[in-house]
């Protein structure tokens, strides 16, 4: 059973960087493809996987963060973290990090607000 933790959301103006950190438990980390899912405010909106990342490094994003988050892992301590530039009010959701396909189990998320 895997556990994962994120950290490092906050209250940013637009135009400001955040890097979020997920902490995965699980046996052979390194045997897994990794991703950032988001969830914005509002029933109506579902969680959406916005970047990823292959065992061999190989990463992909969805259009609307493409230029501006870039996802990385780290195998030796288990962690993916996704580094985010130039924030926009969108970007105001709940950020989980997920296997890709992701698990049942899904962490507590890290609140990230983009206001002015």
């Amino acid at each position: 059973q895997a556990q994962l933790v994120e950290s490092g959301g906050g209250s940013v103006q637009p135009g400001g960087s955040l890097k979020l950190s997920c902490a995965v438990s699980i046996f052979r980390f390194s045997s897994y493809t990794l991703a950032w899912y988001r969830q914005a405010p509002g029933p109506e909106n579902g969680r959406e996987r916005i970047a990823s990342i292959t065992t061999h490094n190989v990463t992909n994003y969805t259009d609307s963060v493409k230029g501006r988050c870039t996802i990385s892992r780290d195998n030796a301590k288990s962690t993916v973290s996704l580094q985010m530039t130039s924030l926009k009010p969108e970007d105001t959701a709940v950020y989980y990090c997920n296997f890709h396909p992701p698990y049942p189990n899904w962490g507590q998320g890290t609140q990230v607000t983009v206001s002015s």
